[in-house]
């Protein structure tokens, strides 16, 4: 993926809403405005439900509240029940749109041809975010935790706070003996699959188990959803665990660095949005669909590869035209400059570059083609 990208300008609003509503196949109409402005009036509207990732919660409320404004008749709605949840939603054909932080696997996808009217499901990566190991320890600050020790941390291996292998890797730094308390998802999460397959490729003889979206080990502390990850890390001191970072940022809790290559690098949009532009897109996947294979052991400077994209997961064909309708102009607004930008300010992720924003509209252009 082009390296271009993703601290750029937003456009002026009048383009941007435009570009958020072109979509609609002349679902609009043209005004001009008391001061003289071309303006465009949407005529959209209806009810729109979809559910899936809470790594969306705050960008789904941005991209509600931005979609609305432009168009008063229709009703967002978004149930952040995790990544499982929304894909079994989407693939029952419950909701017409998820939000999950991985792509659909092979299976899911033949299973999405029927629920998509004999079309086919398109993954469209809308929303690119750092996984913060967040951490309760008073008093320690700038933890640097490697792949092998985080992986023996949450494997459960690693049990103090003090332990030889977090001392070598903070040295200088006072560790307390207070014991460690591993805090996992409950749910079905993409961010789990996201972590697990971070720890498994970069420290595959510590964790061997595979990338999974359900917690494979027992022990521990379990917690449901993105936020009771968060509470329960600050309920316990010595406790640690994995969030989006919108979460985690704004909260007492630390959030570690992690070793790329021969340096330390934090959970920042910047870094998320290098490793993201260093991360090929997957092969073989289905007319529209835009997957990308996260390098986790990328040696990008600056890099921060503990990075979920989570994904918009429509349908090329839907049954009810009018729903197709919907669900492409309000994707459409997601993956515009300014949809991405009010995702920022609310959620602090990094916005799309505007390479892949593009990719996202053609995908988008075949519903209903």
């Amino acid at each position: 993926m082009n390296r271009t990208v993703l601290r750029r300008a937003a456009l002026p609003a009048a383009l941007a809403l435009t570009f958020g509503l072109a979509a609609c196949s002349g679902a609009n109409e043209t005004q001009t405005g008391a001061s003289g402005s071309t303006e465009s009036a949407s005529t959209l509207s209806g009810s729109l439900a979809g559910a899936g990732a809470t790594s969306q919660s705050a960008a789904q409320t941005a991209w509600q509240a931005g979609f609305n404004a432009a168009n008063p008749d229709v009703q967002v709605s978004y149930d952040a029940v995790g990544s499982g949840g929304g894909r079994e939603q989407f693939l029952n054909g419950a909701v017409p749109f998820a939000g999950s932080d991985r792509a659909l696997k092979d299976e899911e996808l033949t299973q999405a041809e029927s629920r998509c009217n004999n079309g086919n499901a398109m993954d469209l990566p809308v929303y690119v975010s750092p996984i913060a190991i967040a951490y309760n320890l008073p008093g320690v600050t700038d933890l640097q935790l490697s792949p092998a020790t985080l992986a023996g941390i949450f494997a459960g291996t690693i049990t103090s706070w003090n332990a030889a292998e977090i001392a070598a890797d903070n040295p200088g730094k006072t560790l307390p003996a207070t014991g460690i308390t591993p805090v996992h998802r409950s749910d079905d999460s993409g961010t789990t699959e996201n972590f697990t397959d971070y720890l498994h490729t970069t420290a595959g003889d510590v964790w061997t188990n595979e990338a999974d979206g359900e917690w494979p080990l027992q022990g521990g502390e379990a917690a449901q959803g993105t936020s009771g990850v968060v509470q329960a890390i600050q309920a316990g001191e010595g406790a640690i665990g994995y969030a989006d970072e919108s979460q985690v940022a704004g909260t007492q809790l630390g959030a570690a660095k992690v070793k790329v290559g021969d340096a330390w690098v934090g959970p920042t949009a910047d870094a998320a949005a290098k490793a993201v532009d260093a991360s090929p897109e997957a092969e073989g996947r289905p007319e529209g669909d835009i997957a990308i294979e996260i390098d986790r052991a990328t040696t990008e400077a600056g890099a921060y590869p503990v990075v979920l994209v989570s994904y918009l997961v429509v349908c090329s064909s839907y049954e009810d035209a009018k729903q197709g309708e919907l669900v492409k102009a309000y994707a459409s607004y997601i993956a515009s400059s300014e949809g991405q930008e009010a995702a920022n300010k609310s959620a602090g992720n990094a916005p799309i570059s505007d390479e892949l924003s593009g990719k996202i509209t053609e995908s988008l252009n075949r519903i209903g083609a």
